[in-house]
């Protein structure tokens, strides 16, 4: 019997990504971010959504990619980490895939060690590939201290 997995999908950079749909709580709008001043580059900053306030990480810094433009305003995935509940820039949304386990392969070998830390792998879908990503991971901010510009 063939095993597969549902992902809830989305663009970091052109790069299309998935995280487990069971570990995402909604996705919304951009909302407003209050600035964290001395926080890790990676924090957004904080945003307040129905009186719980979480953490918003930008995920084009986190996985060390080209900036988002100034006129992109991103979408927010909030997820449930093993630490809380964050909130995920991202570009765009796409659907939910159900995904099978068969087309799955380890993350390549020509992405950075920063990014590789985040991605479980790459499923070969049809048309492009879908990266799956660590969400534990990518929310946590304690490792990008000193985190230097490496580049996927």
């Amino acid at each position: 019997m063939e095993s597969s997995r549902q992902l809830c999908t989305f663009y970091v950079a052109g790069l299309f990504c998935g995280v487990d749909a069971n570990r995402v709580q909604e996705i919304i709008r951009y909302q407003d971010i209050t600035n964290v001043p001395l926080a890790p580059a990676v924090v957004q900053g904080l945003i307040n959504l129905r009186g719980q306030i979480l953490i918003a990480i930008d995920l084009r810094r986190r996985l060390g990619l080209v900036e988002r433009p100034a006129d992109q305003v991103p979408m927010n995935v909030v997820v449930h980490t093993n630490d809380g509940t964050v909130s995920l820039l991202v570009d765009d949304i796409g659907d939910v895939f159900e995904v099978s386990e068969e087309r799955f392969e380890l993350p390549p070998e020509t992405i950075s060690q920063v990014a590789k830390e985040m991605v479980h792998g790459v499923y070969k879908l049809d048309e492009k590939l879908l990266l799956r990503l660590n969400i534990d991971k990518a929310a946590d901010v304690a490792a990008t201290v000193g985190q230097g510009a490496e580049r996927l």
